[in-house]
């Protein structure tokens, strides 16, 4: 099979196979028992399948969650494709999984979810599309509320307190050792999901999924003891809050600190960044960048939509199916006002794409067309990168240039689409 031809997402998903659940329910179960994981449910009572489940997606502790708070019933989850080419379509269709792209638009993962409830399964959606980059709640997609009155089922919130402490995202290969709790609360039974609006539907559920890590560890007094628990920071506080240079932070041990001031923040076991007697919320350093950002781009004119804000020499890889990714050879990523565009060097790479747009070696990201920027830190040990998707291809974009840092991209696409 080419490599470059899409994956089908229009085919229809399958229920998770009935051999393999003991699998999942038991490998779940033995995955989480480091953390002592207590799921409570509230507003359940009578609450029976199929029913919507929408859940913040900390970090990879999730992924077990999700089966054992649906226990003992199975479920449909949907999956970015990353999880196909990781697992095979076979093993990842049997685990009930819908594909899709993260930050595209596609009616055929509505069609699917929808059939998914007509035959009885429950759907479990993680609308953050991403793991926490600090442990507060990344953009909700304003359509969830239309979308779960569309799937016309209960409305269930699955909302998890610690996996992003347990692994954050900038340092998701070593694991610490935190307590999890997870609420399964039904916000929305079917009869009330006739009267109410999506407006107000909207706002439940966003309330249902905010959740701020560091105010959870605070208030709970857990500490983190790991010597090495500031190692990889850098990468989402990226800007100094002393000079406010960008892109000179560097992590080692418990210590974030500026390469150009020289000015160090201790990560404490309790989970402020201390300097001086100072205690620094991370969640606020991390909102502070991008104050940063949405004030230097109202600097920019607005005639200057073309004019480029950030331009980048970068490699590309495409993942277009769950055969796995395929090397594009390098590139240029230019970021204006208006959308990314990224220009392949290699012809040869270039003419295998399935959607490619025009003739002129470039496939164009309009920001309009997505709400946020896949970001990623240190995907698979290959190091940081942002993803940009079709309907029909991801585009993974890496760069050695210094002033490339995923976080602040995520930032720019973020505010350019409002």
């Amino acid at each position: 099979m080419d490599k470059m031809v899409p994956f089908d997402m229009a085919r229809k998903p399958s229920k998770q196979y009935p051999f393999l659940m003991p699998l999942v329910w038991g490998g779940s179960w033995a995955l989480t028992r480091q953390f002592g994981l207590r799921i409570r449910k509230v507003n359940m009572e009578g609450i029976k399948p199929p029913f919507l489940v929408i859940g913040t997606h900390q970090g990879p502790v999730d992924y077990y969650v999700g089966p054992l708070a649906m226990f003992p019933h199975r479920a449909m989850y949907v999956s970015d494709m990353e999880g196909f080419a990781a697992f095979g379509k076979w093993l990842y269709r049997g685990l009930g999984c819908i594909g899709k792209r993260r930050y595209v638009s596609d009616i055929s993962v509505v069609r699917n979810m929808k059939y998914a409830i007509s035959i009885g399964q429950s759907v479990v959606v993680y609308p953050e599309s991403r793991h926490s980059n600090v442990g507060t709640t990344a953009y909700i997609p304003k359509n969830m509320g239309k979308l779960a009155k569309v799937m016309g089922v209960p409305v269930v919130i699955l909302a998890a307190k610690g996996n992003y402490l347990a692994n954050p995202f900038w340092d998701e290969e070593h694991t610490r050792k935190v307590p999890v709790e997870v609420t399964m609360t039904c916000i929305c039974d079917k009869d009330k999901l006739a009267d109410i609006n999506e407006s107000e539907l909207q706002s439940m559920i966003e309330e249902g999924l905010a959740y701020d890590e560091y105010r959870y560890q605070q208030e709970n007094h857990i500490l983190i003891k790991n010597p090495k628990r500031a190692e990889g920071l850098h990468k989402a506080l990226y800007q100094c809050r002393s000079c406010e240079a960008k892109y000179k932070m560097k992590t080692s041990g418990d210590i974030l600190s500026c390469e150009k001031c020289g000015a160090s923040f201790e990560l404490t076991e309790d989970g402020w960044l201390s300097r001086e007697g100072e205690k620094i919320h991370i969640p606020d350093w991390y909102e502070w960048q991008r104050s940063n950002i949405i004030s230097e781009l109202k600097c920019t004119k607005e005639p200057e939509q073309d004019n480029p804000i950030r331009e980048y020499k970068v490699s590309i890889k495409a993942l277009a199916n769950e055969k796995g990714f395929v090397e594009m050879g390098t590139g240029k990523l230019v970021l204006n006002r208006k959308e990314f565009i990224l220009k392949f060097d290699d012809e040869k790479a270039y003419k295998s794409i399935k959607d490619k747009q025009r003739d002129d070696m470039s496939i164009h990201f309009p920001h309009i067309n997505r709400e946020s920027v896949q970001t990623e830190y240190n995907y698979k040990g290959t190091g940081m990168c942002i993803v940009l998707s079709t309907t029909k291809c991801c585009y993974y974009i890496y760069s050695d240039a210094t002033d490339f840092n995923p976080t602040e991209l995520q930032f720019i696409g973020e505010e350019l689409y409002k």
